[in-house]
Formats: C-alpha cells, structure tokens, sequence
C-alpha cells in the first residue's frame, strides 16, 4: 500500500490560443512523502494519451500531515508551442534548451548599462549590447 499512489484531476480546461491543456492535479500518497515529477508525468501523460516530453507539471505543495499534495499540470500539443509559450527556467530543467551561462558582474554590469539610457537610444544600446555579449 506504500506504493500506492492516486491522482486526480479538477479545474480541467482546453486552452485552444497557447495549444495545452491545463489542470490542477491531487496526488494521494499515503505512507510516502511526495511523488517524484517524473513519475507523475508519465502516469499523466497516460491518462492524456500524450507524449511525457510535452508534459510540464509545477508548483507542488504537500498537505500538512503529508499524504496529499497538490499542483499544476500543463500538456502542451506539440514540442513548436511549449518552446512558444513555457518559460525558459522550466524549458531547462525539462532538457529542451541548454542554460545560458553568464556571470553575475556581466548581469549586473549590462542591466546598470541599461539604466543610463533613456528614450528610443534605450533599444539601439540594448541591441549593441547584446552583439558585444555574444562576440565575448
């Protein structure tokens, strides 16, 4: 019974304009502490007769007193809209775009660049900005 895992789905909507389908998923587990994700994605990619890779799930809180948890699950229709419309953070931790590395003082040294700059030479600075990051 340890094992034993139950999932429910409420509050389901076919969101047509960003190409998923979204919920708000309950996870009964009794006996465990939580559910990993990646079993929860295949368990409801299955229910979906969808592909795991499409399936984005986040925001899980357990109950206090454990047994139960609670989160979001998003199943996008094809790989074009969740690159279109998931964000980048959850893109890479899914394995479907590699994390740009930049340090900290290169961050915070463009965004106080950014700052100087005021009117419509705001966005041709922003554009010379990126094209000095890229060649370094």
């Amino acid at each position: 019974m340890s094992n034993a895992v139950i999932i429910k789905t409420r509050k389901f909507k076919r969101n047509p304009l960003l190409a998923r389908k979204q919920m708000i998923v309950d996870v009964i587990h009794p006996g465990r502490a939580n559910v990993a994700k990646s079993e929860l994605c295949d368990l409801l990619a299955g229910m979906y007769k969808a592909d795991t890779k499409l399936t984005s799930l986040f925001g899980f809180r357990t109950q206090f007193g454990g047994g139960k948890s609670t989160g979001f699950c998003l199943i996008y229709d094809n790989e074009e809209s969740m690159k279109k419309f998931e964000p980048k953070h959850r893109l890479v931790t899914k394995g479907m775009m590699e994390k740009k590395e930049q340090s900290r003082k290169a961050i915070k040294e463009a965004k106080n660049k950014g700052k100087k700059i005021r009117g419509t030479g705001a966005s041709i600075a922003k554009h010379k900005a990126k094209r000095a990051a890229k060649q370094e």
